[in-house]
């Protein structure tokens, strides 16, 4: 009897104690003369991150603590994003079981501390298909297409490969489906799947001439980049959190670009207007900018009794289609 408490005993401190770890993990964004950008340190392929201990306060009194410890930079709006606790994600020299907690959080470049520590890249080095500002990138029917194509043929059955091509057209848009600015996790889950990036080449037969021309990150915090971008896309579209990124007094234009920026897709400016009018997201301050280069334009700065008012449920950012 005293043998099988001791066995139940080793069996539980396997799962709940020290071969468990918890990491909490931080997606911080700001966007940067039109381009979003995420906060990195090391070789700009980690994000901030530590482990949870006990004590700390909270978990996001934890996660806090060690971004301004690894940056020098506090943050502000943080939204927790996603747990992550896939064995096979990790790689094969962790020993410990980990879980990571994730957090998106918003702020404006002037805040940084300029820690030599720490770095702001484009999210698009990580994912240059995702941007589609300037039409389809050719990475993507040249290089992503093919190689995906290759990846379904590569399967003897024939459900299978027919399965693998349509997730690829409808995550990518291919054969003439609609691009979802949205589905950025499935896509990256998808070249993942396909060992088209670094970080999927642990036990695979992965050379480096099949990868597909990207900035890789250590562990999962690729994937973890692919969910903050997937969520703020679509939160941009229904909660007024794009005002996290923006200055205290900005321009319609400004606002349109950091948008623009986020979404990966331009957008009808006459209908972003229109809807920003309609929906009193701002208000004139009274002020205007000579930076545009050409007339002196308005000022806005964000209202914020918009976020008292119900009204603001229903607000959806036109993203250009096509």
């Amino acid at each position: 009897m005293d043998d099988q408490e001791t066995g139940a005993s080793k069996d539980r401190a396997a799962v709940t104690g020290d071969e468990v770890k918890v990491d909490l993990i931080a997606f911080v964004v700001a966007v940067n003369d039109g381009e979003p950008c995420v906060l990195t340190i090391g070789q700009a392929d980690t994000l901030p991150s530590g482990p949870f201990a006990l004590e700390h306060r909270s978990l996001q009194s934890g996660l806090r603590g060690w971004v301004e410890q690894q940056t020098g930079h506090p943050l502000g709006y943080i939204e927790q994003l996603y747990t992550f606790a896939d064995r096979d994600r990790v790689g094969a020299e962790r020993r410990q079981r980990a879980i990571s907690i994730s957090y998106l959080a918003l702020t404006r470049m002037e805040k940084a501390s300029g820690s030599p520590k720490c770095g702001w890249r484009s999210w698009y080095e990580y994912f240059p298909w995702e941007d589609h500002r300037s039409g389809t990138p050719p990475m993507l029917l040249d290089v992503l297409r093919p190689r995906l194509i290759e990846w379904a043929n590569s399967v003897g059955d024939a459900a299978m490969r027919r399965e693998r091509r349509q997730r690829a057209a409808m995550a990518f848009g291919f054969d003439d489906r609609h691009w979802n600015e949205e589905l950025t996790l499935q896509r990256y889950e998808l070249v993942y799947e396909a060992g088209l990036v670094q970080e999927a080449g642990s036990g695979r037969d992965t050379t480096r001439a099949s990868l597909v021309p990207s900035k890789p990150m250590v562990a999962d915090h690729r994937r973890i980049v692919a969910t903050g971008i997937a969520r703020l896309r679509s939160k941009i579209k229904y909660r007024p959190v794009v005002f996290e990124l923006m200055p205290q007094s900005f321009t319609l234009l400004q606002l349109q670009r950091t948008v623009e920026a986020l979404a990966g897709r331009l957008i009808n400016k006459p209908n972003f207007r229109r809807l920003i009018e309609q929906q009193e997201l701002v208000e004139e301050t009274g002020e205007t900018s000579v930076d545009t280069g050409g007339r002196p334009a308005r000022l806005y700065r964000f209202r914020h009794a918009v976020l008292d008012e119900t009204a603001i449920v229903g607000t959806k950012l036109p993203i250009a289609r096509g």
